[in-house]
C-alpha cells in the first residue's frame, strides 16, 4: 500500500491528475456500478469526490495511484469492487478503467 502521510490536499500534480481524471469518467458516457446498482458517469464523479474529500481530511495522498486504489476501485462500505462499462463493451474494474486513464492523461501530457 502508498504510504501515506498528515492529513490535507494532494500536490498540485496529483490534484491535477485526480481532476483530469474525474473529468474524464465525467465525459466518458460510460457506467458506473457500485454496491450492485448502475449510475451515471456523473453520478459516479460526484461519489469519488465525495470520497476524495473524507481520504483528505484524513491524510495527504501521494499519488493518483493512491487515490485509485482508496476511494475509486472499491466500496469502502461493502469492499465490493466498483466496475465501469462503456458502450456495449463489458464491464471491468473501475481500477481497471481508471489505470487507464490515468496511463492516457500522462501520454498526452509528455507529447510535443
Amino acid at each position: 500500500m502508498a504510504t501515506m502521510v498528515a492529513a490535507g490536499e494532494a500536490r498540485p500534480a496529483v490534484q491535477l491528475e485526480i481532476t483530469s481524471l474525474l473529468s474524464r469518467l465525467e465525459t466518458s458516457g460510460c457506467r458506473f456500478n457500485r454496491n450492485g446498482v448502475w449510475h451515471t458517469a456523473s453520478e459516479a464523479k460526484s461519489h469519488l469526490l465525495t470520497k476524495l474529500h473524507y481520504i483528505e481530511d484524513r491524510t495527504t495522498l501521494v499519488s493518483t495511484e493512491q487515490f485509485i486504489e482508496l476511494a475509486g476501485s472499491k466500496s469502502s462500505f461493502s469492499g465490493k469492487p466498483y466496475l465501469v462499462q462503456c458502450g456495449n463493451a463489458a464491464a471491468q474494474p473501475s481500477a481497471v478503467w481508471l489505470t487507464a486513464q490515468l496511463h492516457s492523461l500522462r501520454a498526452a501530457s509528455k507529447r510535443p
